[in-house]
C-alpha cells in the first residue's frame, strides 16, 4: 500500500545532492533558472521577466503543495546546501493508479555534470522505496536529447511519441516522448 505523496514535504539527501523545500532565501538560485531563456527551450512556460515575478513563484510552490497539485523541490549540491542549482517537480499524482510524473530543470551553469541524472535517481528511489509509488513517468520534447539520455541512464523505458498531443504554455501544440519506470523495473 502506497503512502500519501503529500502527507509531508519531502527532504531527500545523498552524498552528492539535497532535494529540499524552496524558501524565500533561494531567490538568487531561482532567478538563475527562471530568468534564463535557454532553459525554457525544451520545457513548458515562458521565461520570467523580473526578479519580483520569480519571488512571487515561491508562494505558489507552497500553495501547490497545499492543494496536493505539485511538489517543487530545490536541487542543491551537498557541498553547498544553501544554493539551489535546479528545481525538480512531482506532479499529476494519481493515487488510484499509484503513479506520478516527474520533471526537472537546472541552472545552465550546472548542465552536463550528471546532476539531472542524480536527481532522477534520488527521486525514483524516494518514490519507490519511501512512498511506494508503482509508476513514474516523464514527458520530454523529442529535441531535448540530453533529457532523453538522463531518463535512459536511470532505466526509464521509452513508451513512444505522443504526436501533437499536448499544449505547452509558450510552445503551443507539441510532440512529447513519454518515458516510464515501474517499481518492478528497478528490482529486475
Amino acid at each position: 500500500m502506497a503512502k500519501d505523496l503529500f502527507a509531508k514535504f519531502p527532504h531527500i539527501e545523498s552524498d552528492d545532492l539535497i532535494l529540499r523545500k524552496i524558501e524565500p532565501e533561494d531567490l538568487d538560485g531561482l532567478c538563475a533558472i527562471y530568468l534564463n531563456e535557454t532553459i525554457f527551450r525544451y520545457i513548458p512556460g515562458k521565461v520570467y521577466k523580473t526578479q519580483a515575478a520569480v519571488s512571487n513563484m515561491i508562494g505558489h510552490f507552497e500553495r501547490d503543495f497545499g492543494k496536493r497539485k505539485t511538489i517543487f523541490l530545490g536541487i542543491c549540491l551537498a557541498a553547498a546546501p544553501e544554493y539551489i542549482v535546479g528545481v525538480a517537480e512531482l506532479f499529476d499524482y494519481d493515487k488510484a493508479v499509484n503513479m506520478v510524473t516527474l520533471g526537472y530543470r537546472l541552472n545552465e551553469d550546472y548542465w552536463s555534470q550528471g546532476i539531472a541524472a542524480m536527481t532522477v535517481r534520488l527521486l525514483t528511489d524516494y518514490l519507490f522505496n519511501e512512498i511506494g509509488i508503482n509508476r513514474i513517468q516523464a514527458f520530454v520534447m523529442p529535441e531535448n536529447v540530453k533529457s532523453h539520455a538522463v531518463l535512459m541512464r536511470n532505466g526509464f523505458h521509452k513508451e513512444g511519441t505522443i504526436r501533437q498531443g499536448a499544449l505547452w504554455t509558450g510552445k503551443g501544440i507539441v510532440d512529447l516522448t513519454e518515458y516510464s519506470l515501474l517499481r518492478n523495473d528497478k528490482n529486475a
